[in-house]
């Protein structure tokens, strides 16, 4: 890692920082994944940036708009600061290769398991990807941190999800505690 390269932790949205109840979109129904705000302490804490990267087909499928999204991501990141965290930026993807209108019904690099949103991330705020981990619930989370070369990538088993499988590229953990244990002893390892 040159020196002015920066290690991140990338985050899934729905399923990681707050519990899946498909296609959130509003305050009321958002209800934060326990222990979101103390990974992210320690996250900032160690010096990673924080990036949430997020497929919002919600938007494409005609259930919620883009402001509506945007207005309850300025509302997550308050909260966010209120715990003494901070998120660098939040990248999503409205579209869908298969369903939405015109503008929203198409093919995305931003769209995981392409790798769109880390890369481009990685390119405007300079992150080293191999020092960095992603946290998400889904394997098309893994695939799109491994398609970006993303050093460490968490799965977060959600009982709830019949169709969730482990991708054996993946760390299997069962609560986002076990990133924060990772980070602890991984602070342990480079004092």
């Amino acid at each position: 890692m040159t020196l002015h390269m920066q290690k991140a932790l990338f985050l899934d949205r729905d399923g990681v920082v707050n519990k899946d109840k498909d296609y959130v979109h509003r305050i009321k129904d958002f209800e934060f994944q326990e222990g979101i705000f103390d990974l992210c302490r320690m996250a900032n804490h160690q010096g990673y940036l924080i990036f949430i990267i997020t497929n919002q087909a919600g938007i494409a499928r005609g259930y919620y708009s883009e402001r509506d999204f945007i207005l309850l991501t300025k509302w997550m990141l308050n909260d966010f600061r209120r715990e003494g965290c901070f998120v660098s930026k939040v990248y999503y993807c409205p579209y869908h290769p298969e369903y939405g209108n015109e503008k929203y019904k198409r093919v995305s690099a931003f769209r995981k398991p392409a790798p769109g949103m880390i890369l481009k991330a990685a390119k405007r705020f300079e992150v080293d990807l191999a020092s960095s981990l992603l946290v998400g619930d889904q394997e098309t989370d893994i695939e799109a941190g491994i398609n970006a070369g993303i050093g460490k990538n968490f799965l977060l088993y959600n009982p709830e999800k019949k169709k969730q499988s482990m991708d054996s590229r993946a760390i299997g953990i069962k609560s986002l505690q076990e990133v924060v244990s990772f980070l602890a002893l991984e602070n342990k390892i480079e004092s």
